[in-house]
This record gives structure tokens, C-alpha cells and sequence, in this order.
């Protein structure tokens, strides 16, 4: 397998600061809000006369766009950690995946976006749904969502291991962010505090994090959503690979081939 090249790293870098900041505000609105260096994109005010059902669809929220300017290069380096960095990693751990080289990587890796943004607004229905269904297990039918995402349009172990861990170290990573007031999540949604039981004063912790690193909270919703865009850097790595090669984009060349 051939090491990670700036073409491939470039083009991840600026898919994930372009197109991961729109679907990123797909849930953000009902999930958190941001502190540095805010963007609020309001409806037009042509469409006042829709605001009512225009903003249903994005949690009750009179904006149809909400980040931040910090999370463009963030996420465009997450997309590089995820799509090339990490892939490469497990593939060396673990040999060769065979199922890896997969056919029609353009269509897979636009179909991986697609659902990955299907599955984030997935996340914000469950979060700001009201009556019977706001009781069910929303952890699990968004796992069951990224992990039909990965069957369907991945299936390798190497993709699977990385979006696993990833879902778990991606919420984790946000701590810092959190910390340092980038962004706060909601008390609404905020049902993840995964400093809370541990012992003792912990000095790099309260170095990194501050005094109150135990009460810093987020939510558990969003470990799916990692998943999900993990599975589509990895696809758009794979596709961008291809444009590196020089050939078709659409051959098969790919991690493990």
C-alpha cells in the first residue's frame, strides 16, 4: 500500500473544511453552541412567511447555518487524520484487507457523504422529537444507521476499526474545545460527562482542561456521528487516491489494492 501523498491529503483537507462544516450544522443548532468566532446564517427574509416550517427542519432555530470559524480547519485536518492517516495505520497493523479494493469509488464516496449527512440529521430528529419516540434508545438506532452505512458501502475491517475508535476518541477529543469555550453543548443535550468519576485531582487534566474538568459534558449522540464521518473521509480517501494514481478514478484503486 502506498504512503499517504499531498495530492490525496490536500483534496481531504479541503473537503472536510468545505462540505464537513455544512453537514456538520445539520445537527449542530439543537446540540450546541459556539463561543469563538460564530456564524449564524439567518433565512432569507424573503421566506419570513416559511420560517415556521423552514426552521422544523433545522431544530426549531430561525438560522439555516450554524458553526464557527474554527471548525473549518479542524474538521479539514480530522478529514486528513480520518480518510489517510488513520486507514494507513490499521492497514499496516493488521495486513491486508482484501475486501479493500472496491469498484466505483466515485459513486461510493459520494453515497458515503449522502448518507453520513442522512445519518447527522438522523441525530438532530432524535435529539428535538417530542412524545413516544423521544423515549426510545436513540444511542442504538443511530449505531444501527453508521453500522449499516459501513455494511453497505464498506464492509472492510480496517474501515470498521477505525470508525469504531474513532467513535469513541472523536467525542473525547472535543474536550479541550469544550474547555476553552470554542463551543458548549446544550444542557439539553449535554447527557455525556466522562470525566465525572474519576479520583482525585489529576494535574495535566486540570492543566489542559481547568479546575472543573470533571463537569465538562457532551453527548453521547454524537459517537454515531463520528462513525459516519469516518466512514466517508475513508471513502473520499480512497477516490482521492485514485485521482493521485493518475487513472481512473473508478477502478478499484484503493487501500489494499
Amino acid at each position: 500500500m502506498k504512503p499517504l501523498t499531498l495530492p490525496t491529503s490536500a483534496r481531504l483537507f479541503a473537503t472536510g473544511a468545505t462540505v464537513g462544516p455544512v453537514v456538520d450544522s445539520f445537527h449542530n443548532q439543537c446540540l450546541l453552541t459556539y463561543g469563538i468566532a460564530p456564524i449564524s446564517l439567518a433565512w432569507p427574509a424573503s421566506d419570513q412567511a416559511l420560517l415556521p416550517l423552514l426552521s422544523s427542519s433545522s431544530g426549531g432555530s430561525e438560522y439555516f447555518f450554524c458553526s464557527s470559524w474554527t471548525v473549518p480547519p479542524l474538521l479539514g485536518i480530522a478529514y486528513v487524520v480520518l480518510g489517510g492517516v488513520l486507514p494507513r495505520v490499521f492497514h499496516a497493523l493488521i495486513g491486508n484487507d482484501a475486501s479493500d479494493a472496491r469498484p466505483n469509488l466515485r459513486n461510493r464516496a459520494i453515497l458515503a457523504v449522502a448518507t453520513t449527512a442522512m445519518i447527522i440529521k438522523l441525530s438532530e430528529f432524535l435529539t428535538v422529537t417530542d412524545g413516544a419516540l423521544a423515549q426510545q434508545p436513540h444511542l442504538a438506532i443511530m449505531l444501527a444507521a453508521a453500522l449499516a452505512q459501513w455494511a453497505a458501502l464498506d464492509g472492510t475491517l480496517v474501515a470498521l476499526l477505525v470508525a469504531s475508535i474513532t467513535s469513541i476518541g472523536g467525542p473525547l477529543s472535543e474536550l479541550p474545545f469544550v474547555a476553552n469555550g470554542f463551543w458548549q453543548y446544550l444542557d439539553s443535550a449535554k447527557d455525556y460527562l466522562p470525566l465525572l468519576q474519576l479520583d482525585g485531582d489529576i494535574a495535566i487534566l486540570k492543566t489542559v482542561l481547568g479546575d472543573d474538568y470533571r463537569s465538562l459534558g457532551l453527548s453521547s449522540i454524537t459517537g454515531p456521528c463520528y462513525f459516519a464521518v469516518t466512514m466517508d473521509a475513508i471513502a473520499l480517501g480512497r477516490w482521492f487516491d485514485g485521482f493521485s494514481e493518475g487513472g481512473d478514478v473508478d477502478d478499484g484503486v484503493g487501500l489494499g489494492r
